[in-house]
């Protein structure tokens, strides 16, 4: 087994660290985050860093890198207050991944990629129509992480939509069968593929596994 240190890892090419480091952690959710500026330009980015901060308010966040590197999502947020997040399937990958782009403030990703935003009642910004899990939030807070002048972005979650066979009657969502998709490093992306449930862990109790009761395990 390699044995890496902290000074080895600084002395690597810059982009040689960015792919280790990014693909440390392991597969990550990867979601097209929408958003709108005061024009009405609409504007699609993708973050592998979506996390889930609490359920009771619905809250989940989102690390924004430095805004000189990535500045028109969060400036957009900042904006309008509102947002969408969209799962990525096999059948948008591409056009997804060529939302990471760098174009120029303005350009709309959608018109780029051949995506299509879906505005619905009560969103100011564009979902992605093709995405089979998508939600909405409002903007709660962004917190600045000053050891490397990024943001914590959190948001709350105002409305969802999936299909149908997504939810478990538990309330448990099934992501892959929306095939929803997760990324590894800079640009590498892996299925998702259901395992099994298992009841809520106590002390001293054995394990039982729930996916007889909650959904089959294909």
């Amino acid at each position: 087994m390699l044995h890496i240190n902290a000074a080895t890892i600084q002395s690597w090419e810059r982009f040689y660290r960015a792919n280790f480091i990014n693909s440390l952690t392991g597969a990550k959710p990867v979601s097209l985050i929408g958003t709108v500026n005061r024009k009405g330009q609409p504007n699609l980015g993708v973050f592998s860093n979506i996390i889930h901060v609490g359920a009771d308010p619905a809250l989940v966040g989102y690390i924004n890198r430095p805004r000189e590197a990535a500045p028109h999502t969060l400036s957009n947020i900042e904006s309008i207050g509102i947002y969408t997040i969209n799962h990525i399937h096999a059948g948008m990958l591409a056009q997804a991944h060529q939302c990471s782009a760098k174009y120029p403030e303005g350009v709309s990703e959608f018109a780029e990629t051949g995506l299509t935003p879906l505005f619905v009642e009560g969103c100011a910004a564009p979902f992605v129509q093709e995405s089979r899990i998508r939600y909405a939030l409002s903007l709660q807070d962004v917190v600045p992480i000053h050891l490397n002048n990024t943001f914590l972005v959190i948001g709350k979650i105002e409305q969802v939509m999936l299909e149908e066979d997504v939810l478990e009657p538990d309330g448990f969502l099934r992501t892959d069968r929306a095939g929803s998709l997760c990324s590894g490093g800079l640009d590498g992306y892996y299925s998702n593929s259901f395992i099994t449930r298992y009841r809520y862990a106590k002390p001293g109790i054995p394990l039982q596994e729930l996916a007889g009761e909650a959904g089959d395990a294909g």
